[in-house]
């Protein structure tokens, strides 16, 4: 059984491949591709108020991680937001929705009012599906915003959950 826990420096050197692998594959994410590790580690390792976790195996394989905060500073910050990365291995085993739900979870504990993903690429579909199925609805799509490697321009969904 996956568990989870807080990500920390130390985690970095075996997050950084899962995050190259994903980069690199062109899909999900506009990071620019060959960061170091110090640059990954400031892109995803989030400080309080926010924070970032990882799951792993037993074996302390690492799977995926996510980050969670404020979506915005100041008088945005009562609505949060996250990123989620999981290992190509280890996806279709529950690790997206294990995160996601410790997510939400968070968000509940800490009193955001809601959360907003303010750019689900359309063609993840696995993503927007498991958001869809955690009560997230598409609020709006910006047409041709992100630069599919293997599909050219689509959309970015922005989506959200009321916490209220």
């Amino acid at each position: 059984m996956p568990r989870l826990r807080e990500m920390t420096e130390a985690d970095v050197a075996d997050f950084a491949p899962l995050f190259r692998e994903i980069v690199a594959a062109g899909e999900t994410y506009a990071y620019p591709e060959g960061l170091s590790d110090a640059q990954i580690a400031a892109l995803w390792l989030e400080r309080p108020p926010a924070r970032t976790i990882v799951a792993e195996d037993e074996d302390a394989t690492l799977l995926g991680s996510a980050k969670m905060g404020p979506n915005r500073p100041g008088r945005g910050a009562h609505i949060g937001t996250a990123s989620f990365m999981v290992a190509a291995a280890a996806r279709g085993r529950g690790i997206g929705r294990l995160l996601a739900e410790e997510m939400i979870d968070w968000h509940r504990r800490e009193g955001y009012a809601g959360i907003q993903f303010n750019a689900v690429v359309e063609t993840n579909t696995a993503a927007v599906r498991l958001w869809q199925d955690l009560g997230f609805t598409i609020v709006g799509t910006v047409p041709a915003a992100f630069e599919s490697a293997s599909r050219g321009r689509v959309g970015l969904h922005v989506m959200f959950l009321d916490l209220t």
